[in-house]
């Protein structure tokens, strides 16, 4: 009725390590270098600025793919043991507590915290404006600075004017 089938500890390995490759791949953000479509540029002068810290509760998503993974190093350990229907018995349970030792791992939440600036502008056009975006280390604003406010498709970027 049910037919075990008999896998090496070497394809179980190659199969993890294609999953991590995959998984551990990820768009990256915009960056600074990269050339996007500008709509409009507009000058100005910061009114105000105010830093701004986000945190936000993030659920591990891998959740799912750490009890699958402890569960198959779980039935692969426990099909070391035994012999006969006591190997099958051994690699259920092993199976059984490797997944519940892998969903115990895979539930974790952590906080992701991002830095923000505030940026309230009166642009050249004598409008006020105000920009929410990432903090850069290496650009900080103070009141009185000149800046150039870019207009993207569907954003907004405020750099120091040069």
């Amino acid at each position: 009725m049910f037919k075990i089938i008999t896998v090496s500890v070497k394809s179980i390995f190659a199969v993890l390590l294609t999953i991590c490759l995959f998984c551990g791949q990820s768009q990256a953000a915009y960056e600074r270098n990269q050339a996007v479509p500008v709509e409009k540029v507009l000058y100005g002068h910061i009114e105000s600025v105010k830093h701004v810290t986000e945190k936000q509760l993030v659920e591990d998503s891998r959740s799912g793919w750490k009890t699958f993974g402890g569960a198959l190093i779980g039935g692969v350990i426990g099909h070391q043991f035994g012999g006969g229907s006591g190997q099958d018995v051994a690699t259920v349970l092993g199976a059984l507590i490797g997944g519940g030792i892998g969903s115990q791992h895979g539930n974790q939440q952590y906080y992701l915290e991002t830095k923000l600036v505030e940026l309230m502008i009166k642009q050249e056009d004598g409008s006020q404006v105000m920009v929410i975006q990432d903090a850069d280390p290496g650009m900080s604003f103070v009141a009185g600075d000149e800046v150039r406010v870019v207009y993207l498709t569907g954003y907004v970027r405020v750099d120091l004017a040069m």
